[in-house]
Parts: C-alpha cells; sequence; structure tokens
C-alpha cells in the first residue's frame, strides 16, 4: 500500500489505462499543456503525445459529439470538462446520444466512454462553477454515475469505469483532491454498482457520497464522543444504486440520516429515502427518514455563504442529533 492523494489516484488510473490499451484517448479543455483544471494530467501529453492528450476549443458539445463518435467507432475515450456545470452545454451529446445510443440500435454498438469533470462547492467559484448536478444524470437510462470519496475507490472504480462498455459519468469533488489514502501498488478494479460501509456502526445509519461522505466520516467522530455509534454508508456510485446494502444497515440502526451535496429537493436523497419506504427496511424504522442536501439556492460566492448552502461536518452532527432525540 502507498498513500496518495485522490487527484494522483485518478492520475495513476488514467496513465495505467493508456499504457494498457491504445484504443484509451483523452480530450478535453486545458488538459494538455495545461496538465487538466486541477492538475491531473499535468505531463501526459509530454508522455503520450497529442494523438492521445487532445486539448480542444471550449466547445463541450462539440467535443463531446466527436467522442460518442469514436467510441461507438471502437475507441475508449475520457472527457474531461474544467468544471462540471459545464455539462449543461453538452446535454445533447451526453443525454440524447451518448445515453442512448446503443439501446436505439439494438446493441449492435456499444458507447464505452467517461466524462470525468469536477464537481462540487467549497473553491469559492460561485454560482456558475460549484454546482453538483448528478442528480440530472441518474435520471437519464443509459448513463451510469459514479462519485467516489476516497482514492482507492476513485482508481479503482475508474479503471473500471474506462474498460466499462457503456457511457459513465465520473465526478472528482475539489475539495477531494487533496484527501490521501491508501492505495495498492497492485493493479486491481471495483465493481460499479456496489456500495461501501466506510464505518460500522448500530444506533444510526449516515448515507453519503463524494466529499461530503469524508464530513459524514467527522461527524460520526464528533457523535461517538457522545456514546452514539454511527454507521456510515459510501454509495459509490448513484447509478446503478446498491439498494441492498442501503436496506441491510437501515434495518440494522432503524434510523436513517441521507445527506449530500447536491440540492436536497428531488435530490438523490429523496430516491434512497422511496427506496427505504419501498422496502422491508421501513418496518424497521423507528423515526422518519432524514434527508439534508444542499439549500436550494444557486451557490453563493461569499465563502460564509457558499459554507451555509451545504452539509458541514458540523450541520450533519446537528441533523443526526436532532434525528435521535
Amino acid at each position: 500500500m502507498a498513500e496518495i492523494t485522490f487527484k494522483q489516484a485518478v492520475a495513476d488510473a488514467l496513465r495505467e489505462e493508456l499504457i494498457r490499451d491504445e484504443k484509451v484517448f483523452l480530450i478535453g479543455e486545458d488538459m494538455g499543456i495545461y496538465g487538466g483544471g486541477f492538475g491531473v494530467t499535468k505531463g501526459f501529453i509530454e508522455e503520450f503525445g497529442e494523438d492521445r492528450i487532445m486539448d480542444t476549443p471550449i466547445v463541450e458539445n462539440g467535443f463531446t459529439a466527436m467522442a460518442v463518435g469514436a467510441a461507438m467507432a471502437g475507441y475508449r475515450p475520457i472527457v474531461e470538462y474544467m468544471f462540471s456545470d459545464f455539462t449543461t452545454v453538452a446535454m445533447d451529446s451526453i443525454v440524447n446520444q451518448a445515453a442512448k445510443q446503443r439501446f436505439m440500435l439494438g446493441g449492435q454498438v456499444k458507447v464505452p466512454m467517461v466524462i470525468r469533470t469536477p464537481t462540487g462547492s467549497g473553491t469559492g467559484a460561485a454560482a456558475q462553477h460549484s454546482q453538483s448536478l448528478e442528480t440530472w444524470f441518474c435520471h437519464v437510462p443509459g448513463l451510469q454515475v459514479v462519485m467516489p470519496s476516497t482514492p482507492y475507490d476513485a482508481k479503482g472504480l475508474l479503471k473500471t469505469a474506462i474498460r466499462n462498455d457503456n457511457p459513465v459519468l465520473f465526478y472528482e469533488h475539489k475539495l477531494g483532491y487533496a484527501v490521501k489514502g491508501e492505495v495498492p501498488e497492485e493493479e486491481y478494479l471495483l465493481p460499479i454498482g456496489k456500495a461501501d460501509i466506510k464505518r460500522s456502526g448500530k444506533d444510526i445509519t449516515i448515507i453519503s457520497y463524494s466529499y461530503t461522505l469524508q464530513k459524514a466520516l467527522k461527524a460520526a467522530g464528533m457523535l461517538e464522543k457522545d456514546g452514539i455509534d454511527a454507521e456510515v454508508v459510501d454509495l459509490r456510485t448513484l447509478s446503478p444504486l446498491d439498494t441492498e446494502t442501503i436496506i441491510s444497515s437501515v434495518k440494522k440502526t432503524g434510523k436513517v440520516l441521507i445527506t449530500h451535496e447536491c440540492v436536497q429537493s428531488f435530490g438523490v436523497g429523496a430516491e434512497v429515502a422511496a427506496i427505504i419506504a419501498d422496502s422491508e427496511a421501513f418496518f424497521y424504522l423507528d423515526r422518519p427518514v432524514r434527508r439534508f442536501g444542499g439549500m436550494f439556492i444557486p451557490i453563493p460566492y461569499s465563502p460564509t455563504l457558499e459554507a451555509q448552502a451545504v452539509p458541514q461536518i458540523e450541520t450533519i452532527y446537528e441533523q443526526a442529533k436532532e434525528l435521535l432525540k
């Protein structure tokens, strides 16, 4: 095992897959000479050349459409947007083309492509560069949505996503790039669609993903000082969703808090709550399911207001305490 950052884990996964399969290539904004908006692909263009590390103009729908065509022709493109907000510019290529071609053509083609993009708030980038829009893509049949929280998960899931024959949205939280964790030096893959219990407990289940999962773990540490044993479930992938792990944990604890950065209204938490309500876990609940997501507002530029717009360690702790009253 080596302790590395989330950013390094992503870079290692990309490099290994570029070396392993000559059909893999990277395409997107500033990923070449600049090395990516957050430095993930720094040095790649010198190592692999311009034929495989393709810098593009700022035309997201155009180069995403090119990637869809390349994927249908047998390549494995990895698209990068500088910010996840820019998926809005490429919605036609993602939602109407990448997601649907395999179904519409009766399985005669595959669309093996990954869209990597930094997501979330916390960097003072304001309303057009700080959104969490993952729920949009969870609503689209044909797309898979992956949001890891640790370096170990990031590397294993990204390698799996690149080898997948379906389009995958792979979100990397901006603040999560600095998270450190142990990663095996030998090759490994992690399955898409399988959640992970990051902390075992018996008194309450806290369900989360991406960088909010890191906050949930710290909130669980605060709860432990109060004698409360919290179980923390990391969804890791949102579509497909691991309903079995969710239901099993809720049946064990009888109380559940779902927390995420995307807005609470119509969010991932609503889907998870509905899954619990429609399952046998409902009869094990001691309290109503509680959702705690981002406020239904654009992300403010002010650091103080920005922090208030999304769940934080202290507010997750407070929500759990309130639920347990």
